[in-house]
């Protein structure tokens, strides 16, 4: 699949990289962590901020929600050859990538990132937190998966440790967009990272997030 891998030295140029990033939440010098949140298909880095109201927790919390070019991170389907995603995959992981950066030189440390997607958005998430494994603060993926052409992902392609990352992976048995069995694939790669996954497949759920899953989400910042 040969997907970009976002180093500080080497950068992709992409459609995504002079968007807006929303900011929400405490300001950086006050955070006790931060949270990248990357919206879906179809829809606004404004329309996914929200979703932290609904969160319960002690942590002050830095937002940071990236804005999609077109309102897409890429076109086709996460199991579509990845050349047809082309250049918004790479340019997408790329925007994650500079955002923690950027949250690193303001003092917050990946083990103080948690990365949420729903949709579209946690489809990146989980091949961002895939593609650069290391100590996160968790990876929240509602109703998505990894990335990978047909019925399966890419296993020579990842590589790594996740330290133990707690992750949380969300989603219907019946979702016409992403199949249980990719879940359950991409739950089964992040384990053989080192990661402390949570895969919750809900019956008969639409695409959508639920209470439930808010639930999962409030344990994990709790953890």
């Amino acid at each position: 699949m040969n997907l970009f891998r976002a180093t500080e030295s080497t950068k992709f140029e992409g459609p995504h990289q002079t968007t807006q990033i929303v900011t929400g939440g405490v300001d950086t010098s006050e955070a006790d962590a931060a949270m990248i949140m990357i919206h879906g298909r179809g829809a606004t880095a404004q329309s996914i901020l929200p979703l932290a109201n609904e969160l319960d927790t002690d942590l002050k919390l830095t937002l940071r929600a990236p804005q999609a070019s077109g309102n897409t991170w890429y076109p086709n389907s996460f199991m579509a050859p990845s050349d047809q995603n082309q250049p918004g995959l790479s340019s997408g992981l790329q925007k994650i990538f500079d955002i923690v950066q950027d949250l690193k030189a303001e003092g917050i440390s990946e083990d103080q990132i948690y990365i949420l997607g729903f949709s579209q958005g946690a489809c990146l998430a989980s091949e961002f937190v895939a593609r650069h494994p290391k100590k996160y603060a968790g990876l929240i993926a509602l109703s998505g998966g990894l990335i990978g052409t047909g019925t399966s992902v890419p296993h020579d392609e990842y590589s790594g440790d996740l330290e133990n990352t707690p992750i949380f992976m969300g989603c219907s048995d019946i979702d016409p967009h992403i199949p249980k069995e990719r879940v359950n694939e991409s739950a089964d790669m992040l384990k053989s990272l080192n990661a402390n996954v949570n895969k919750k497949l809900y019956p008969g759920m639409g695409h959508t997030v639920t209470r439930d899953e808010i639930l999962e989400i409030n344990k994990l910042l709790s953890s």
